[in-house]
């Protein structure tokens, strides 16, 4: 048996704060130790990752054809070949509806050359109103940095824009020629708006935003008639706006800011009429739908469009022509809501009970269709064209998966588990028809920050559903699955729930049968990893393995300290730590802190040295303060991708490689053949 690494321990209330001098050798050293001892820990199931690997690669086309945007004349779209990391980008002409035109087809962009066998993830991809230039943004390292560059698709020539600290976003005046972007503070905070022109004059601040909660963004209208930047805090934004066809002007304010007051603002037909379409939550935090006249933007001259609904909250507002769409959340599920020009409003139909509905575009603002995205546990991702006046919705494409798939060969069910409040907490469930039970599951989490974890397909998953594994998702509050008010209860003096309510999903599963505790795999990343960390530490005995994906598990030592990237814009979300109650509060929760000697699960913690969110240290100090706890622990392992920021390695096959290694801990630490079958 390999001998784990020893991390040094100083005499402080942190002796495991050295491991945060980034880049000094020491550091380097302990963490390329742990990644070797990582390695020879699972080198027994080399022979599982490949095969894994493989039959994971097997149901995936690997040289496919995206389904092209028509675009005025042009229809754009991504082409990916088997053997490449990345897809190219490519454009022709539109001759016969989303027939491609090969005689007229440009390659606009290679992600592969310009990955050249390393990390990249690219940011903005836009072409100007003209069609004549492609703005777009890379990120080389995985540290969310971009460099910003514009492309003459008529001559081929790149420029590369004089920009310092970009967060990725380039957005198009309609004079072709002027472009903002967005810049990052030291603490990597997006703050600050510029301007710019293709030809590469010296940028000009156009909005700074001082407040270190507020992150700024900027957009277009749905109608392409304004420029829109926002200023958001977790509770709190601001709007403000330029004409796109007088890119030069200042940014107006929409309206000022109110404490607590959340708004965001597009530009469109409502009855016929060009308005201001506002989504706010001035009256209720499952928001309502507000019109003001175009030039005139304070709030007192909002007029209601549709009232906010007690049980029902509005995610999101897209507008065409012919048509609003509303995208609501009901009872942990997502709905769409089309409200037609001079008609009766509809809901689209599904027909299963627990999936992801989402609009994928809204394609130009006078489309008289737009398109969905559609996808469950159980059935791989569809996109639907749905025709705006009618409701009528077809299939346009459907993700395949090669080989022998029956998406009716796996069940895809809701469950309710019941927290120790009475509250009652969905779950997500998917396994084989012919499984039997109980059978080892793998619970997923996050709850946080609001986002929802809707149903998503996996060809990865696959590997373990036929291996008789069941998947869940455990819906808990922090997230936003349930609405808006479901987010509230888990976040600052109400984070606790987030941990209960996992473990009533990890228990409610049990007692039903679909596993036992031996069979129990959980795994969560960011701030899911916190959620990991602290179940973990509260209840080790109810699972048998655990993965953490560059896990927040150092939370209090983080929020005591503003300067680290992102601290100050955390505290409404997780609250200042220096207050007392505060405090105290983190503290009673926070991974790192509450690690202690008993027996834990098999644990995989994985992090990202260039992770701007979640820094590679907080992995680190915790794998190590846990192995200093508990000596004789069999599975507690670090990898730390060396080139790689919060979403973890940047190719397809690599992503592929890196769930073929989770599975084959999760087998190890199961004590599971290939076959899924307990080894005697």
């Amino acid at each position: 048996m390999p001998t784990p690494p020893v991390a040094r321990r100083q005499n402080q209330p942190d002796p495991y704060a050295w491991l945060q001098a980034r880049d000094e050798p020491e550091v380097l050293a302990y963490l390329a130790a742990e990644n070797q001892f990582t390695d020879a820990i699972l080198s027994d199931t080399q022979a599982l990752q490949t095969q894994l690997f493989e039959e994971i690669r097997q149901r995936i086309q690997e040289t496919y054809l995206a389904l092209p945007t028509p675009w005025d004349g042009w229809l754009y779209y991504q082409r990916t070949t088997q053997g490449d990391e990345y897809a190219r980008y490519y454009r022709c002409r539109q001759t016969d509806g989303l027939t491609l035109d090969s005689a007229s087809e440009e390659l606009l962009l290679d992600l592969n050359e310009l990955a050249a066998g390393g990390f990249l993830s690219l940011g903005a991809f836009s072409a100007s109103l003209d069609h004549r230039y492609l703005a777009y943004s890379v990120d080389r390292e995985g540290d969310e940095v971009y460099q910003l560059f514009v492309k003459d698709l008529s001559t081929g020539q790149i420029t590369e824009l004089a920009s310092e600290n970009a967060d990725g976003s380039l957005v198009w005046a309609n004079d072709h020629r002027t472009l903002f972007y967005v810049t990052l503070d030291d603490s990597h905070r997006p703050y600050r708006v510029m301007r710019t022109q293709r030809d590469n004059h010296q940028p000009e601040e156009v909005l700074i935003e001082d407040d270190e909660r507020f992150f700024v963004h900027i957009g277009r209208t749905s109608d392409d008639q304004f420029i829109v930047a926002e200023s958001a805090s977790k509770t709190t934004s601001q709007n403000w706006f330029v004409d796109a066809n007088k890119p030069n002007n200042s940014l107006k304010s929409f309206t000022e800011r109110v404490t607590d007051h959340e708004y965001h603002i597009d530009h469109g037909l409502v009855d016929g009429q060009a308005c201001w379409v506002i989504r706010s939550n001035q009256h209720s935090i499952n928001y309502g739908v507000y019109c003001c006249p175009t030039e005139q933007t304070e709030q007192a001259h909002w007029s209601s469009w549709i009232e906010p609904c007690e049980h029902i909250t509005l995610e999101e507002i897209s507008l065409n022509a012919d048509a609003v769409t509303l995208s609501l959340r009901d009872r942990g599920l997502p709905h769409i809501e089309v409200h037609p020009q001079q008609a009766p409003r509809y809901r689209v139909a599904v027909a299963y009970s627990v999936y992801s509905l989402t609009v994928h575009s809204t394609l130009m603002s006078d489309s008289p269709v737009i398109r969905l995205h559609y996808e469950s546990l159980n059935r791989p991702g569809q996109i639907w064209q749905l025709d705006l006046l009618s409701g009528e919705h077809i299939i346009l494409k459907q993700t395949a998966v090669l080989g022998q798939f029956n998406p009716d060969d796996y069940v895809s069910e809701r469950l309710w588990a019941t927290a120790p409040d009475g509250v009652q907490v969905p779950i997500s469930v998917v396994r084989r028809r012919d499984s039997s039970q109980p059978a080892p599951l793998y619970l997923y989490g996050y709850g946080a920050y609001g986002v929802s974890l809707d149903p998503w397909f996996s060809h990865a998953r696959l590997s373990l559903l036929d291996r008789g594994f069941s998947f869940a998702i455990a819906h808990i509050r922090g997230g936003g699955d349930m609405g808006e008010a479901w987010y509230r209860a888990g976040k600052l003096e109400h984070k606790a729930n987030t941990f209960s309510d996992f473990i009533a999903c990890a228990e409610h599963l049990i007692a039903q049968n679909y596993c036992t505790a031996k069979q129990l795999v959980i795994s969560g990343g960011s701030a899911g990893g916190l959620l990991i960390g602290n179940v973990i530490n509260q209840r080790p005995e109810l699972f048998a393995a655990a993965i953490a994906e560059v896990p927040f598990v150092d939370v209090l030592k983080t929020m005591l300290e503003p300067d680290l990237p992102l601290t100050v814009t955390e505290y409404e979300e997780w609250g200042n730590p220096a207050e007392a109650d505060v405090y105290a509060t983190i503290k009673s929760y926070a991974p790192y802190e509450n690690v202690g000697t008993k027996p834990y699960p098999a644990l995989l913690a994985i992090a990202g040295y260039n992770d701007c969110r979640v820094s590679y240290w907080e992995a680190a100090k915790w794998i190590a303060k846990l192995r200093f706890c508990n000596p004789d622990a069999d599975l507690i392992l670090l990898k730390t991708e060396m080139d790689s920021g919060h979403g973890g390695m940047s190719g397809r096959y690599q992503a592929l490689k890196d769930a073929a290694l989770e599975y084959a801990f999760i087998f190890k630490a199961l004590g599971l053949t290939q076959q899924g079958a307990t080894d005697k």
